[in-house]
Parts: C-alpha cells; structure tokens; sequence
C-alpha cells in the first residue's frame, strides 16, 4: 500500500497531509494487539489535527499495549481522486492500512456539514453505507462528538454513538468489544452489551414512528431492556483521567498549531443560544498543579512556542491570573507565548492583556452576540455595552490596534433596532480606538472586524423550538449591515445563509434526513463547509429527489408538546427548564450564573448525573470560595 500512494503522492497538493511519520506519532505492531481502531475526522489532515479531542483519546488507547489506535482524514480532491484512478482504498496514516482493516472506525461530529465527507471516507474506504448492509466481516461503525447528541441524521450509517465525555467509555468500549470478539459472539451480540453502558445509543435497536403530518408520533425500543433515554457519560474529576503529556506534532501547518490546555470543561453561563454550555455541564476544573505538570510535559516533548488556555469560558476559571502569571514566568525566557481564546467581555483584564502580551500580542475578540441589550437580555448574553467599551478600551490602551467584534444575526424576536445596535457599537469602539490612538500619537489607523453568523436553533438548547429566519429576511439584513457599516475603520464579514439553513436542517433532522444526505453525496456534495465545494443547489435537488422539504425542520416553530427527534438523549439538563428558560427569553428576562451566586436555576443538572457544581469548582492554590 505505502509504496502504491508513494507513487503519485508528489502529485498532490499538501503531501503531508499522508505521509505520517510526524513527531510523537504512535506505532505499533499489529499481531501484538487485539483491538485495533482508526479514528476518522470528516475534515482534511490540518483541520482535524486542530481538534483536541482526537488528541486526548488517541493517547488514551495507545496507552495500552492491547489496543492500537490509528488517525485518518478525509482527503482532499486531487487525493481522493488519485485513490479512485488506482483503485487503492482509504488508509490510515500510520500503518497505512486500509480501514476496513480496523475493528472500529471512530467518527467525531463536530458539524453538521461534515456529514456529506462521512459518507465520502466510507465509500473511499469501500465499506458500506448503512448498519444493515455491513455484515460482520466489516469494522463497528461508532461516532461521538456534539453531533452525537441530535444522532437521527446519520442514524442509518452508525452502529452506536457515544454520548458525552469520551476519556473513560471509550475504554469500557473497546475492552467489550476485545471480550465478545474472543467469545466468537456478533456483532448485534456485542452490541446487545454495549447498549448497557452508559452513554451508548444503537439505533436500530428502536423504532421511530410518524403522524400524517410529518410529526414524530413515537421513538421506542424493540426491546424493553433497551435504555430509554439514553444518559450521557460524564467525566466527573478532569484530573482523574489521562490527558496527553505530548500531542502528534503534524509535519504541515495546522489550523491550531499549538499546545493546547484544556483548564476546564463546561459553562454554566447560560447562553440561550449555546448548545456547547448544556452539553458540557457542569463545569469541572483542573487543578493548577495538573496544568503546570502537563504544560512542563508538553513544552518538552513538542518543541511548540505557544500555549493555549482552552474551555468555552477561560477567563470563569478560577485560577486564571495564577496559571497565567506563572506559565509567563517559567517560559518568557524560552519566547513561549500564551493565548485565551475565549475570554468574555465582561471579565477582560487589562493585567492579563498586558501579561500575555509580554512574549507575543495575539489578536483579540470580543463577542457581544448582540446590538442592543434588549437582545443581549432575550439571549442571556450577560454583558453590557460599557462592559464592551470598558474592554476595547483597555485593549487600545495596552497597545492592541485590531480588534473582531462578534455577532449573530436573525436571533429570536430580533428587529433591525437591534441590527442598528451593531453599528452603533462598532463605531463607537472604532471612535474609541481613534482617540486613543491620537493621543498616543500612533500612526497606524484603528481596524474593527464585525463579524456575524446567521442564528442556527440548536438541539437541548431554550431556543429549540425557534424556527431559523427565512433564508431571504436573512440576506436582507446582511446587506442592511453591508450598507451601514461602510466605514474606513471598519471591515464587515458574514456567513453564508444558505449553509446556515442547511445547517440547521441538520441540526433539527430526524431519522428521515439520512436518505438527503446520502443523495446529496450522491450527487457530489462533500467538503460542504468549503466555499469553493459547497453545493447549494444539490443540496436542494436531493431533498426534492427524496421528497423531504428542508423548510419543515429549518422554519417552523417547534410546540413544547412534540416530541422532538432528540428527545431520547438526556444531556443532564432538564426539559422542564429549558422550557422555563425559552419563556423567560420571550420577557427578556435574565438568569444568573449558578457558579457565582447561591441561586440554584434548576437545570437538574446535579440530581440528574450525581454531581454538584459548586464542589466541582475547584479551590486550587487561589483559596477561591466555592
């Protein structure tokens, strides 16, 4: 095999991304193991390599000596089409074995447009679409990831999803499968099993049925000792389970080309929008002297000269200022920088800007999500427009020249008031930076990003329910902005509505979407993130070839009696409250925070998975009161 794609690989573009062999890359001898796994990212080489989640859990398995874990992506076009003209089936990097060599292709969900490029590495790989045409001579297919937790889109193509935290299931597993596998037992057998863990939904032990108008009348399993719901997997002490003391470092430039540190999982803001802040809770921390271990591992072992703090709210972890003044001290001297993604607005230091800045300035964005508080109240956005101020003004002040400003557009009840908040923010930041800048006597002109995407309604979010804004209301406030937001000091991006609509009919789609997205595949749709592959219009001639209109999951208002096509995975997190909270949008009321007041919301998220937020919380050497 590796000597065939050697052949034609210099006829690529980015031969890198095939050829392995990077630096801390793991390989093994297969006839010492008994289980070997290929992990599939539904994306090319530099952006799956970006993902943290690979990472952790290909360390985790090649830990073991009886288990191999391997790496696989989706190729580019010009490999792809190299791979089909030499008839040579998808390979896994290390060992470049075809996939259907593995006993487990492990897809994540990161996107809901990436589902077309599944279907792609499955027929590149020459293994059958769906569970029921894969017989037992081909690998388990599994997927886990955020998309696991609306599965009905792809429950057709997987055998079982993995839902929630993967550190430890994946394990428990994997070590299943090992056990039946000696056993001789087959494939529904062992999955007969598996379905007793925790966190593991197999579709076609149930069944889904419909009303005359299109509804869902019933989802129940075949048989009742079948789990229903089905209840995530939940890692309890982020300390407790492995993460990698070094990553593979790619021979290639990746999207994130960094170390990554995970300081803690989970967001208790409650961001009515934001599937990621109930999936994820609660918010559990690593400790700092976890951190300092694995940052002093990290730097070692891949030669990176840049770390970054990670979770969805950096700046809520307790121990920030600590970790961050720390990490600087011990590694300024070697040029290592530091990077928060993900600070808010209204916890923005300039102590820390200036801290971070010491090494390497980075770029900085500010999410407001927002024009008007109003709307920053329906969504439960909890900062103000001094807040936003307050920070670009620091962030002028500490030398910072550019600045991205964040929004979305088409949120529920929005008016073009709240569009016309948008450009009032943004030139009063622009304003702001001009004045400073003069009084600094810089030279350089301010530049303003506005960036915005078009509201998607989320799976186990308040907004649910919502319909998407007609695709036609959506371009028609893009070009309000457009017109609006013509300024020197201002630059205006957007995202394309038509793949927000689409993404949202993913995103809500139930069991019968799987026939659109394989016809769309069909009819070559893939890389559909991709603005010079997306195919709009395929996409639409697939939902008229099999009769499905889009507009039914994209524009309706769902009713909070319906059953929903996910409503058989419990995340943790109640459907009574999230019912609560869509009504508390409506009246533009606000919750707080549970983490930073003694006021419990009633998300039912401790109950429910037997864990409390407020120990979860972590002291650290901060002495921070829980």
């Amino acid at each position: 095999m590796k000597e065939k794609i050697e052949k034609f690989l210099l006829q690529v573009t980015k031969p890198a991304r095939y050829v392995n062999n990077e630096w801390n890359a793991v390989h093994k001898d297969w006839s010492q193991v008994e289980a070997k796994v290929v992990f599939a990212f539904p994306d090319v080489y530099e952006v799956g390599m970006s993902h943290l989640g690979i990472k952790i859990l290909y360390h985790i398995l090649n830990q073991r000596e009886d288990i191999v874990a391997e790496r696989t992506f989706s190729p580019w076009v010009d490999m792809e089409d190299k791979l089909r003209e030499h008839q040579i089936p998808l390979f896994s990097l290390e060992s470049k074995a075809p996939l259907g060599d593995f006993d487990i292709i492990a897809f994540t969900l990161q996107y809901e447009m990436s589902y077309t490029n599944i279907l792609n590495i499955l027929d590149l790989a020459q293994i059958p679409f769906t569970w029921e045409e894969r017989g037992e001579e081909y690998p388990l297919i599994i997927a886990g990831g955020p998309g696991a937790f609306s599965p009905e889109p792809l429950a057709d193509f997987v055998d079982a999803f993995i839902i929630g935290d993967g550190e430890e299931i994946i394990v428990q597993f994997v070590d299943l499968y090992k056990e039946m596998q000696k056993t001789g037992k087959s494939k529904k057998e062992f999955l007969e099993e598996a379905v007793k863990l925790r966190g593991i939904y197999v579709p076609a032990f149930y069944q889904v049925g419909y009303q005359a108008d299109g509804l869902i009348e019933y989802l129940k399993p075949y048989k009742e000792q079948y789990p229903l719901p089905i209840t995530r997997q939940v890692v309890e002490d982020l300390n407790e389970v492995p993460y990698p003391d070094h990553f593979v470092v790619p021979s290639m430039e990746v999207i994130h080309d960094r170390i990554t540190l995970e300081v803690q999982r989970g967001c208790s803001r409650g961001c009515r929008f934001c599937q990621a802040g109930v999936i994820y809770r609660p918010v559990r921390e690593r400790s700092l002297e976890n951190l300092h271990d694995l940052a002093e591992k990290l730097v070692e072992k891949t030669g990176y000269n840049e770390i970054s703090l990670s979770s969805l709210s950096t700046s809520d972890y307790s121990c920030l200022p600590e970790l961050v003044a720390a990490l600087l001290d011990k590694y300024k001297e070697k040029r290592i920088g530091l990077s928060l993604p993900s600070l808010r607005i209204d916890s923005f230091s300039v102590d820390l800007a200036q801290m971070v800045q010491e090494v390497r300035k980075t770029g900085l964005t500010f999410a407001p999500e927002a024009g008007t508080q109003r709307l920053r109240d329906v969504i439960n956005k909890g900062v103000t427009e001094e807040d936003l101020l307050r920070a670009a003004e620091s962030a002028f002040s500490a030398g910072w020249l550019k600045l991205k400003l964040y929004f979305m557009i088409g949120l529920p009840t929005e008016t073009y008031e709240d569009l016309d908040g948008i450009v009032d923010l943004a030139k009063k930041v622009a304003a702001l930076g001009e004045r400073i800048r003069k009084e600094k006597g810089i030279k350089i002109p301010i530049r303003i990003t506005v960036s915005t995407s078009s509201f998607v309604p989320k799976p186990h979010t308040p907004f649910q329910w919502e319909g998407q804004f007609q695709l036609e209301e959506l371009e028609k406030r893009q070009q309000y902005l457009n017109e609006k937001l013509r300024s020197k000091h201002i630059v205006f991006n957007w995202h394309d509505s038509h793949l927000s609509f689409l993404e949202a009919v993913v995103a809500k789609g139930d069991r019968r979407l799987g026939k659109a997205i394989r016809r769309a595949w069909e009819l070559g749709c893939k890389f559909d993130s991709w603005n010079d592959y997306f195919q709009y219009d395929q996409w639409l001639q697939a939902f008229s070839d099999v009769e499905i209109d889009p507009n039914f999951y994209a524009y309706r208002q769902l009713a909070y009696q319906e059953i929903l096509p996910w409503d058989h995975i419990n995340t943790g997190v109640s459907k009574k409250f999230l019912i609560k909270e869509h009504q508390k949008a409506l009246q533009e009321e606000k919750t707080p925070d549970c983490r930073f007041t003694d006021q419990c919301t009633g998300c039912g998220i401790c109950p429910e998975l037997k864990v409390e937020t407020k120990i979860l919380r972590r002291k650290n050497d901060a002495k921070v009161e829980s």
